[in-house]
């Protein structure tokens, strides 16, 4: 059986918070609000853009549709320069290809977003299934849309290794019956990922290697 690898995007593939906080701070700024230092956003991503503009929002939530509205102008309906794979994060595909593994992506990001930044920063990779979030469609920790990959590629869920970098993702891989890999290069600490069940902690991308081996 190939191993199977599901990856998380954002602070786990791809190092983005730059880019989603300058889009947030400039809403913010759009409508006299206060913004926030690039490292607390941090903490405001992980659950979809739904809940970063809540925790933005804070006790302004009455703007929020407004400042959805302008968030996806800026942000959802383009691609961002500043965003690109952490370090590591090519080699480590290089050597999972070099395995026949198979490579799939889950992520919180709207469905869009994720397969444009997959097809343009990882387009040299055989990415079989590549998921977003979409509307009227459990979003994660809820683990059906990890099922669903396990079921169409037709491997036991107990047999895949699922990989982020938040207790999203740990949340996600425990309720699918996954092995739960979570790294530290992302937007949360090795804590919370303990925490929340983590069978394996990683400090650089190339250590998932000797795991799956």
């Amino acid at each position: 059986m190939k191993k199977t690898l599901i990856f998380d995007l954002d602070g786990t593939l791809l190092d983005s918070i730059y880019d989603i906080a300058l889009c947030m701070n400039e809403v913010l700024t759009s409508l006299k609000l206060d913004t926030y230092k690039i490292d607390e956003y941090k903490y405001f991503v992980g659950s979809g853009m739904d809940v970063l503009i809540d925790n933005a929002l804070k006790n302004s939530i009455e703007l929020k549709d407004e400042a959805t509205k302008r968030f996806k102008e800026l942000y959802e309906f383009n691609l961002h320069k500043n965003t690109k794979p952490y370090d590591g994060i090519y080699e480590l595909l290089d050597e999972l290809v070099k395995l026949d593994c198979n490579l799939t992506v889950l992520s919180n990001k709207p469905d869009f977003m994720t397969k444009e930044y997959v097809k343009t920063l990882f387009k040299d990779y055989p990415f079989l299934e590549v998921h977003g979030q979409k509307e009227q469609q459990a979003k994660k920790p809820d683990p059906i849309q990890a099922l669903n990959i396990a079921s169409k590629l037709k491997i036991n869920p107990s047999e895949i290794f699922f990989v982020g970098d938040t207790k999203v993702d740990m949340q996600t891989a425990k309720s699918a019956n996954m092995k739960a890999i979570g790294v530290l290069w992302g937007f949360r600490d090795e804590k919370e990922l303990k925490e929340h069940g983590a069978d394996f902690i990683v400090k650089e991308p190339l250590e998932i290697i000797n795991i799956i081996k």
